[in-house]
């Protein structure tokens, strides 16, 4: 699931991430929305693959688009794809509304080849701002409110950089994401987004 405050930094993002997954690829989408990434994949990267998603009008969306879509809870794991099913898994914006997050890790690792994970910078300065006036933050990487948020736990660059340590995983690449534009200087810090791409170490 990806934010869409501003189409055009909304497309940046969906291209940036796209260059992370080579051409030809077979991709696993974990909670992939209306299937916009994955039409993206496939028409201008020539990939192949399938998106798992709950949510009943984006699964209707994705037929739209003539995306592959199975409906199912990720909380149930991914059991019905066997070991290195897929080239590249991507799990973006999914990772801090889920309740496992460590064998969802570990799942999307055991069945892709290279796993590409995204979820709001908890640490991203203005956050760190409102954190310190007394308030949790609200941003458009952040757009809920405390008590009606559907993100179970917010995290941060170095929270990910454990937890993928503590999987066994191997972070290949890491960035921000703000705006649309990249961020490579002090990302934990001037990102709204964090970018990993990893393998099993």
């Amino acid at each position: 699931m990806i934010e869409h405050s501003n189409p055009f930094t909304h497309q940046a993002r969906l291209a940036r991430i796209a260059e992370l997954v080579p051409e030809g690829s077979r991709v696993l989408d974990l909670g992939c929305g209306n299937g916009e990434l994955l039409a993206l994949l496939r028409d201008q990267r020539h990939c192949s693959g399938y998106g798992i998603e709950i949510n009943d009008t984006h699964v209707r969306e994705c037929v739209q688009q003539g995306v592959n879509v199975i409906q199912c809870n990720l909380e149930e794991g991914l059991g019905l794809f066997e070991d290195n099913s897929f080239d590249v898994v991507l799990q973006l914006d999914t990772l801090q509304n889920l309740r496992n997050t460590e064998a969802m890790l570990r799942e999307t690792a055991r069945v892709g080849r290279i796993g590409v994970v995204s979820f709001p910078n908890f640490a991203h300065w203005p956050h760190r701002v409102s954190v310190l006036k007394g308030r949790m933050p609200v941003s458009k990487s952040l757009p809920y409110q405390w008590y009606d948020t559907p993100n179970i736990r917010v995290a941060t660059f170095r929270d990910f950089d454990q937890l993928a340590r503590q999987c066994g995983l191997k972070v290949l690449e890491s960035f921000g994401l703000h705006e649309g534009q990249e961020i490579r200087r002090w990302p934990n810090l001037r990102a709204s987004t964090a970018v990993f791409k990893f393998e099993r170490g």
